[in-house]
């Protein structure tokens, strides 16, 4: 069952093809949002929800390949491209966008409707990713500076003697910061902090090579 929260966006140009999928859509359960150009939607503050895109490959003035271009900076809505001419290249173009599906027109109602499910399956995996890691950056935010000089020495592979050295500060110090480190970061294994710090655009010191 879906989320009340999800909702499917649609951008053709073609009002009656506007109607007739916000008609098939809303029989079907999901919200919807209807824009006759890619323009309107880009300039339609979008809502908090779980949200999916039907876009029309062709349209007059910006193309639906703009559209996915300039929807993907700023968002990761999952895209389902629509077309009555669809061609090769432009189907490689969508795909390498991003696009979940590409479909061509009359539509059949049967293979939108997966074509959505899919979408909104992939919006609900987008969201979980981006709530992660925003929630990881935020743990990562509260280390000190020194703990965050710290962190990438230790997940590189470095010991605390190592790192010590790389940092000019004691090995008792870095066994102190570690701990905190394993702390703040909620890590329940030093294997555990690795992962968490391999998600992490940290940089990685090139002394971390050296020898012991």
């Amino acid at each position: 069952m879906q989320s009340a929260s999800e909702l499917v966006y649609v951008v053709d140009d073609d009002k009656r093809v506007r109607e007739a999928l916000s008609a098939l859509l809303r029989a079907n359960g999901r919200d919807v949002h209807a824009f006759n150009s890619g323009r309107e939607f880009l300039d339609t503050p979008r809502q908090e929800a779980i949200a999916c895109l039907i876009l029309d490959l062709r349209m007059p003035g910006m193309n639906g390949l703009e559209v996915q271009e300039l929807v993907s900076r700023d968002s990761q809505i999952p895209v389902i491209f629509i077309t009555g001419r669809g061609d090769v290249p432009s189907t490689v173009l969508a795909m390498k966008g991003g696009a979940v599906d590409f479909l061509t027109k009359p539509l059949d109602e049967d293979a939108l409707m997966r074509a959505v499910d899919a979408a909104l399956a992939r919006a609900h995996v987008l969201r979980k990713e981006a709530e992660d890691t925003a929630a990881l950056q935020a743990l990562y935010q509260s280390l000190t500076p020194r703990e965050q000089e710290l962190l990438p020495l230790l997940a590189g592979g470095l010991l605390n003697k190592q790192a010590a050295s790389v940092l000019g500060i004691t090995e008792y110090t870095v066994q102190v910061h570690r701990g905190h480190i394993m702390r703040k970061m909620q890590a329940d294994s030093f294997a555990g902090l690795v992962r968490l710090a391999s998600k992490l655009p940290l940089e990685r010191s090139s002394t971390t090579m050296f020898d012991a």
